[in-house]
């Protein structure tokens, strides 16, 4: 009888497919699977950059297939990348580009020196940049010069020769993980970690080794993170580099990542979110508790970028700020980044990344043979290393010591019925440990805010919580503003989403804080008197950039001004 039924049901439709010719029987099914992939990537691209933006690349995207409308943008691009290289073609002339016949000897040193003159003034002038104080030529500068040198060619790669710098690493990265929260019982006593070349690499490390975790816990193979808006553009490295699709989500109105908006993009191929303690543009701390719950409920990993606030808000805490949890007390915790060359004082190319147990951490060891290494690098700098942990353990959490040297003199008083006797101790130095770093930085951070606001022209965005001040205005350019006193020679970080600029307080800006605030109110009346753009000026770049519809553009601007650099 069932055999009967499908007799039949075969019968039936041969008899109704008889009506088509066999090609269209062949290429139906073909077509009808390029419609629906079409249709799946019209969905995500909708997704991913909503309705108006999808749009509107689409549109751009059509006009460029046009070849005399494609000259016309190419050729406009290459006027805003000369105006962004403002004349540097012309400092290439006279590079060295090939093996000099005689070398210099001793002498490149000479010549490393006449190219350093050449570097602008950056002491006191720059947004974070430099973080250490004082001059290139004393204090702790020197203290790390001498540290990176003492071990300039020691490699932690071959551990066996280089014990020193293998337990260097290991103290540092122990020293760090208790500043944030190792020893705390939330925490599982299991933190673990590595140092790496800087920020960028320790979150890189972090993306990857969540998403081979979660493929080996949850068998994602189509691995998806969603970050804030604010976050740092070093997930985007990571999104290409590991195929991973990255789901950007708005910042609420206090410019914090939107927690109710990233649990809307959870889905089953998510792996990873994302919060900043503070975030990079506004220095406004993320709401980690929330977003540590939210990983917790989903079982996905969730990381934290301490890369600016690592040094700074454990410090924070204990003089009393108001500072939220952030690190690995919060449950849901799975790694963070943190920069020792930031706050932490240490020579450039020094971050490190932590992870809360072994068993996430195991996932970057990228392995060949019984080669194992736990980072992107094989081959990695000992000198740097070496440099952080002099920096941490000469600085300390604060202290004071009693020596021979320029200081507040200490006398210990004899006093008897008839006669008093003082006896010379010493002198006071303080040792500026990161205690007294931070608390310096912070009140140089409030007095920043509290100037800024005496500025009626000027808003600050949100409510910054650390030492990153942005500020904008309704009312003039703020971009023709940061004109005003770059010509001055300060360097400021350009924002946008909103259009605004910011300055990340550093210990180099102790001492000088007042004279910023004397500029930048000298430079808001400028601008408010006579306003338009600054000759040489990149005012109209950045809001030409801000308002640009096409996102896509201006990758595509900043891409050749790259390659036009080098």
């Amino acid at each position: 009888m069932e055999s009967s039924y499908f007799s039949h049901m075969r019968a039936a439709a041969n008899s109704f497919l008889s009506q088509y010719e066999p090609l269209t029987l062949v290429i139906s099914p073909l077509l009808a699977v390029v419609i629906a992939r079409l249709i799946q990537w019209l969905v995500d691209v909708v997704n991913e950059k909503g309705v108006k933006a999808a749009v509107l690349g689409f549109l751009i995207g059509s006009a460029k297939l046009v070849p005399a409308v494609k000259r016309y943008i190419d050729a406009e691009k290459q006027k805003v990348v000369d105006k962004l290289q403002s004349g540097s073609k012309s400092k290439r002339d006279g590079w060295i580009t090939e093996l000099p016949r005689s070398g210099l000897g001793e002498g490149v040193i000479e010549k490393m020196k006449e190219e350093k003159r050449n570097d602008v003034v950056w002491q006191g002038k720059c947004s974070g940049t430099v973080y250490i104080g004082g001059s290139e030529s004393e204090g702790h500068f020197t203290l790390i010069n001498e540290a990176c040198s003492m071990f300039a060619h020691t490699n932690p790669l071959h551990m066996d020769v280089f014990q020193s710098v293998a337990r260097f690493e290991g103290e540092v990265v122990a020293m760090t993980a208790t500043l944030l929260g190792s020893k705390e019982k939330a925490s599982g006593g299991q933190i673990c970690g590595n140092m790496t070349s800087g920020g960028t690499e320790s979150i890189l490390l972090a993306v990857k080794s969540s998403r081979d975790y979660m493929k080996a816990k949850r068998g994602i193979t189509r691995p998806e993170m969603i970050i804030p808006e604010s976050a740092h553009s070093a997930y985007d490295k990571a999104a290409q580099y590991f195929n991973i699709k990255l789901v950007r989500v708005p910042v609420n109105k206090e410019f914090q990542a939107d927690v109710k908006g990233i649990r809307l993009r959870i889905n089953k191929n998510t792996i990873l979110i994302v919060g900043s303690s503070p975030g990079f543009p506004h220095g406004i701390i993320d709401p980690i508790e929330e977003l540590g719950e939210l990983a917790s409920s989903f079982g996905i990993c969730f990381h934290v970028d301490l890369c600016l606030g690592g040094f700074v808000l454990p410090f924070a805490r204990k003089l009393g700020y108001p500072i939220p949890p952030f690190d690995f007390s919060v449950e849901g915790v799975t790694s963070i980044s943190v920069d020792v060359h930031k706050y932490g004082l240490a020579p450039k190319g020094t971050s490190v990344v932590l992870y809360r147990n072994h068993d996430i951490r195991k996932f970057t060891e990228w392995s060949g043979g019984l080669y194992v290494s736990p980072t992107i690098a094989g081959s990695r700098p000992g000198s740097l290393i070496a440099g952080a942990w002099a920096a941490m353990v000469s600085l300390g959490q604060e202290e004071y010591e009693l020596h021979m040297g320029k200081g507040v003199k200490i006398y210990d008083i004899h006093i008897n019925p008839k006669s008093y006797k003082l006896e010379f101790l010493g002198e006071l130095v303080v040792q500026h440990g990161y205690l007294n770093n931070t608390r310096e930085i912070m009140e140089v951070s409030k007095k920043l805010q509290k100037g800024i606001k005496d500025i009626p022209e000027l808003f600050i965005i949100g409510r910054p919580d650390m030492t990153i001040v942005a500020f904008g205005s309704d009312v003039i350019d703020i971009f023709e503003v940061n004109d005003i006193l770059s010509s001055k020679g300060w360097h400021l970080n350009a924002l946008q989403r909103p259009n605004s600029i910011h300055i990340c307080v550093t210990l180099q800006h102790v001492l000088v804080i007042d004279d910023f605030l004397s500029d930048l109110k000298e430079s808001v009346q400028t601008v408010k008197q006579n306003p338009g753009p600054v000759n040489g000026g990149l005012a109209p770049i950045y809001g030409a950039a801000g308002k640009m519809p096409d996102r896509g553009m201006v990758q595509e601007l900043l891409v050749n001004f790259m390659d036009s650099s080098c």
